[in-house]
């Protein structure tokens, strides 16, 4: 049997509505090879897809108090003007929630926690510095909320306070400059609007050329440009063009202590650079309130796509390695999955028992074993066929068949609408969640041997492994489980045994995702209490009253 997955908009103002992934009125279901995969592997019984679950249908009652005072609700209205304040308990709740796996089973049985007390939509850099000033001056928390898509607990409101939501209003471009290859923006753009715009920046800003930021990581539909710089965000392009971090340039700040704008120097040598200070600072020591980014010739069709299988994961990541350190160039996008992976991937691709699979397995590519590596190469077209050239050179020397970009071209079509199928899972008790780590090359395999026995202890269990943002010294793996629905307290010590096991075999608590309210019990273990006094400082500094992001973030509080 298929279920009967939900396809009707979520009603307004349900806790459905706050947690639905994308748009209202968009869905994507699992093919009926993955939901094969995860019917068997899971042992569900026909009748378990008969009756939903917790759907959160619930509407959202507005009965929630706040608790500031009636002083300081008259001066806030007064700042952001009565259009753009509001009281209302679902709004503070839109406003406080991410789309982490603890805030969907929150949701789901409409529980209520860590709002603000209001929600504000400030208009302009000079609205936010007189909120800051009052809020610092009478103690009251400040909450940044960007596009909402944090997986890392990152906008709870622990001690109350604001909300400042900056998609409102700072969304627009202030300055394009083709000469220094640049642009400048408000954080509260959206990745869409941000790319559309250097797409059409011929049109737009009379530029000689169409640009790219070059920045798409899989929530980029739904996600802010600030919000990507200020949880060190990475794209699935990130290989070529660079994660967040990479691309920034310069940022201004408007912080408890005064405001600043970084130089937008393209290298300079005059000590340590604040700039860089403030990237994934996840609104602790400041707001952001513009940042100007790097920015790249596009060439859309230049793009050379490309596909292996490998006979095992070994190989792979070794082809892997030797195309990171070949000094030949760097695909923009670069994607190996392990075997578990693979074999789920050909099922989603209609690739299973297909002409393609029985050749395969005719060539020894044995499922449970064969691995696939898939990718592009973007830019100038000479450059974007040497780097295919030279990519198929490396994988057929460690033993990779070359199947053509098909794999590729698949993946690229559900890039950014796979995160939909979680919504649909997750109604009949399937739940699917992430974790992801940054790990030199030496560490890879004892990591992934590691942590994937941890999450297949938990019986009837998926663990599907990739490596999706390259560098010469190392990788990331990203683990993704589908395991049968757990309730909240039992969700939350399985997923710290993985945190913990991807501690302990050398890998970073975050590749990507931030560390919010998630990671921040494990950082001073991470970091060490030398590097973490150096953070705590910073805080003092630049937020001397502690109203910056309170409750937990990055373990400063």
């Amino acid at each position: 049997m298929f279920p009967n997955f939900e396809a009707t908009p979520p009603k307004p103002g349900t806790f459905r509505s706050i947690f639905k992934w994308g748009k209202p009125d968009q869905f994507k279901h699992p093919s009926q090879g993955f939901f094969s995969v995860i019917k068997d592997t899971l042992e569900l019984p026909d009748h378990h897809f008969t009756k939903k679950t917790a759907t959160g249908d619930q509407p959202v009652t507005d009965n929630i108090p706040f608790n500031l005072t009636p002083q300081d609700l008259t001066a806030l209205t007064q700042i952001v003007g009565p259009d753009n304040i509001d009281q209302s308990t679902y709004a503070r709740l839109f406003h406080a929630t991410g789309k982490s796996m603890e805030d969907i089973l929150r949701l789901r049985h409409n529980v209520i926690e860590h709002l603000p007390d209001i929600v504000l939509h400030p208009r302009n850099k000079s609205d936010i510095q007189q909120i800051v000033t009052h809020c610092n001056l009478n103690s009251i928390p400040v909450h940044i909320y960007g596009g909402g898509s944090s997986v890392t607990q990152g906008l709870e409101c622990r001690n109350g306070g604001v909300t400042l939501v900056m998609g409102t209003h700072m969304n627009k471009i202030l300055e394009f400059n083709e000469t220094n290859q640049t642009i400048t923006v408000q954080p509260g753009m959206m990745g869409p609007d941000y790319e559309a715009a250097l797409n059409n920046a011929p049109k737009r800003f009379k530029a000689a050329h169409a640009y790219t930021g070059g920045h798409f990581p899989q929530s980029f539909e739904h996600s802010s440009v600030g919000g990507w710089i200020v949880t060190l965000g990475a794209g699935q392009a990130s290989s070529y063009y660079g994660d967040a971090y990479d691309l920034v340039i310069s940022q201004e700040y408007v912080t408890p202590t005064g405001s600043f704008t970084t130089r937008e120097f393209p290298g300079t040598a005059t000590g340590p650079k604040i700039n860089d200070i403030m990237k994934g600072s996840e609104g602790c020591f400041g707001v952001l309130v513009s940042v100007t980014f790097k920015i790249f010739r596009h060439f859309p069709k230049n793009t050379q796509t490309f596909g292996f299988i490998f006979p095992t994961w070994e190989a792979a990541v070794t082809a892997s390695r030797e195309i990171c350190q070949g000094e030949f160039g760097m695909p923009s996008v670069l994607r190996i999955s392990d075997p578990e992976e693979t074999d789920v991937a050909m099922k989603m691709y209609g690739i299973h028992n297909s002409l393609l699979d029985r050749f395969m397995q005719f060539k020894s590519f044995k499922p449970n074993q064969r691995c696939l590596l898939m990718g592009q190469a973007d830019g100038n077209h000479r450059f974007t066929a040497t780097v295919k050239a030279n990519i198929k050179k490396v994988c057929k020397q460690n033993k990779g068949m070359y199947i053509t970009g098909y794999p590729m071209k698949k993946w690229s079509h559900g890039r950014f609408s796979d995160p939909y199928m979680r919504d649909a899972l997750n109604d009949f008790d399937v739940l699917i969640d992430t974790l992801e780590c940054s790990v030199t090359w030496e560490n890879l395999h004892s990591l992934h041997t590691a942590v994937r026995k941890h999450i297949k202890q938990n019986p009837r269990t998926i663990c599907m492994t990739h490596a999706s943002h390259f560098y010469a010294q190392g990788t990331n793996l990203y683990f993704i489980f589908i395991t049968r629905n757990k309730d909240l307290k039992e969700f939350r010590q399985f997923q710290k045994g993985i945190i913990e096991q991807i501690n302990a075999n050398k890998g970073s608590l975050s590749h990507h995702h931030g560390v919010g309210r998630l990671m921040a019990p494990f950082m001073e273990n991470h970091l060490g209490k030398e590097q973490m006094a150096v953070l705590k400082a910073l805080k003092r500094h630049f937020d001397p009253n502690a109203i910056m992001n309170p409750g937990g973030t990055l373990g400063l509080d």
